[in-house]
């Protein structure tokens, strides 16, 4: 509990000294409020956004996009690194495209998902798969990759099917490599999002810095800005590094402590 508390602090010190560093520059130099807040108007700004409803608005629209993009690209890039990592001939017909294809993933979407999908959710949607989906998918065809052939080969021997293989082999063997994934691809999907937002919506953490912007109120730039970095910090740290470190443990790959 007490090297926990410890470690929470120090990650907590950092951001905390910013944030005076912040308010004795604004202060000092009397900075014009249209260039740059002062904390006392980001706050103030922030209360207001939640007494209204207007946060808890932008928020749940953009978290719910992130989930259903996510969820979906999970569900087609997991399968397809599996049948990369063990079969040779999909793995060279599908190495090339889905190299081309992961350096356009994301923001690189926007504008033709626009076009295919109007503005609004389908088209954040479609952008946030893109983000996840070649990430998790790479990392899935690497966790398969690493499974020892020994390993497959005994579990075949001892009568697996191909069920077996997939459940008890595959994908418990190739989990550490996608959990990583996962968490690597939903920091690309978040700012794909929030670009996506700016353009594609009118409800959303994106637009919200995006009307902000129009009407010259940076106090609420700042704060969405904060926002989106705070929610980030929570899901990875409270979901994704425990849940990283977690299967890395129960599939042996380090000692729990």
């Amino acid at each position: 509990m007490a090297s926990r508390l410890s470690s929470t602090l120090l990650f907590i010190l950092p951001l905390a000294v910013l944030v005076a560093v912040w308010a004795v520059i604004v202060a000092s130099f009397d900075v014009n409020p249209r260039i740059f807040p002062s904390v006392p108007a980001v706050w103030n700004a922030f209360v207001e956004a939640i007494r209204d409803g207007t946060l808890i608005q932008h928020v749940g629209a953009s978290l719910g996009r992130i989930a259903v993009g996510t969820v979906l690209a999970i569900l087609v890039a997991v399968p397809l690194g599996i049948a990369m990592g063990v079969n040779k001939i999909v793995a060279d017909f599908l190495n090339p495209p889905l190299r081309f294809f992961s350096v356009l993933a994301g923001i690189a979407w926007i504008p033709i998902a626009t076009l295919w999908f109007g503005y609004g959710f389908g088209a954040i949607t479609f952008v946030i798969f893109n983000a996840v989906f070649f990430v998790v998918t790479y990392n899935t065809l690497l966790g398969v990759s690493t499974i020892p052939k020994p390993v497959r080969n005994a579990a075949a021997s001892l009568g697996a099917g191909p069920w077996a293989m997939l459940t008890e082999v595959l994908l418990p063997g190739a989990l550490p490599n996608i959990v990583t994934g996962i968490r690597t691809g939903l920091g690309f999907a978040w700012r794909g999002l929030i670009a996506a937002e700016m353009i594609a919506t009118n409800v959303g953490l994106g637009y919200m810095l995006f009307v902000a912007r129009d009407f010259y109120r940076t106090e609420v730039i700042v704060m969405g800005m904060i926002v989106i970095g705070i929610i980030w910090l929570l899901i990875d740290r409270l979901v994704l590094a425990p849940l990283e470190r977690r299967t890395i443990e129960r599939w042996g790959m380090v000692r729990a402590t």
